[in-house]
């Protein structure tokens, strides 16, 4: 049996993770700029840019197909409801005409000729023609519109069967950007705490989206209140949500680097302790940093959330909880002192 060096654990590690960013880039519309080679170093959180990009690049992906998603599922609960109320309209046009067409054939229609010539006077003659005249326009428009109406219910089903589809190759691209994520992280290896507590959670405020449920494109163009950079808007009203909920600890947002979402204001890191990153979070501060970490979890979509690390795992949305490698081994790395959120 040959026993691989830790050298040469780290460098198959690493040719897998390469491995898996060759794979996206030809599997993903999706273009990355990534740094030249030799650059993929591991930064002080134990994410190594690779490995943040394809997690951006999937989250990304991700949530893009469940704007649509959930879009085209609002459209056609319109044309459910529009459907119903057409066929109901159909139904009862269908029966009104049935109605007509038994008493005329019970009783004996009279025709319009004869109607015409057994008038006893000139006022039954114009009185009995204008009826004549009245009963044939209700006939035609009754026809029209039951043909009308029966066009327009196949035209819905149309337009449900195109929604259907469309939402069917919108779930294949959350399973897509799904798989991509899972692969990122188990290319890089680590071994997950297990040990996050979910809690219940408020439902947070929010983020204002574009009228076709995607999320607008934003700069770092906000005052960082945690240092003296810059965030996002969606990031700045992510961490004023989580303020306005209780969690008050100490946080860290925006840092300069060349890759991440700390740079650009998408990324804040919040400390399990009060005053600042210690050590491995135990009582109530691990509870501290479970409860917060369910919070972005609970209003991922509200928020517009990427992915959550905390105590060695990392979650995405659609797949849930996974292992997170720390490269260091040391709190920071591996997220035991602090939950980091990215945001889109």
């Amino acid at each position: 049996m040959i026993v691989l060096s830790a050298v040469s654990r780290r460098r198959t590690v690493l040719i897998a993770a390469l491995c898996a960013v060759a794979a996206l880039l030809l599997t993903s519309s999706v273009r990355v700029a990534f740094a030249a080679p030799g650059d993929d170093y591991t930064d002080d959180e134990g994410g190594t840019e690779s490995l943040r990009e394809q997690l951006d690049v999937a989250a990304t992906a991700w949530q893009d197909a469940k704007a649509v998603l959930d879009k085209s599922k609002e459209r056609q609960l319109e044309l459910d409801l529009r459907l119903a109320t057409l066929e109901g309209e159909r139904e009862a046009l269908v029966n009104e005409v049935q109605a007509v067409a038994g008493t005329a054939y019970r009783t004996g229609r009279v025709g319009a000729l004869t109607a015409l010539l057994t008038s006893g006077s000139a006022e039954v003659f114009m009185e009995r023609a204008a009826t004549m005249d009245m009963l044939t326009q209700y006939e035609d428009k009754t026809l029209t519109r039951l043909a009308e109406l029966r066009e327009s219910v196949a035209q819905q089903h149309a337009l449900i069967e195109a929604e259907v589809e469309l939402q069917q190759k919108e779930v294949r691209k959350l399973d897509a950007a799904r798989e991509k994520a899972e692969q990122a992280l188990f290319a890089v290896g680590g071994g997950a705490s297990g040990q996050f507590v979910a809690y219940d959670s408020p439902d947070a405020k929010p983020a204002p989206r574009n009228d076709d449920n995607s999320w607008p494109s934003e700069g770092c163009t906000e005052p960082d209140p945690t240092t003296s950079g810059c965030l996002k808007p969606r990031m700045l009203h992510a961490l004023n949500e989580a303020r306005l909920f209780g969690f008050t600890r100490h946080t860290s947002c925006y840092r300069t680097g060349t890759y991440g979402e700390h740079p650009v204001g998408g990324a804040c890191d919040f400390s399990a302790e009060v005053n600042g990153f210690g050590g491995v979070a135990t009582g109530a501060d691990k509870e501290y940093g479970d409860r917060l970490a369910s919070f972005f979890i609970h209003n991922a979509d509200r928020l517009g959330v990427l992915y959550v690390i905390w105590y060695r795992q990392s979650w995405f949305p659609g797949s849930g909880w996974g292992p997170y490698g720390g490269a260091g081994g040391d709190p920071s790395s591996n997220h035991d002192n602090h939950v980091h959120i990215s945001i889109r």
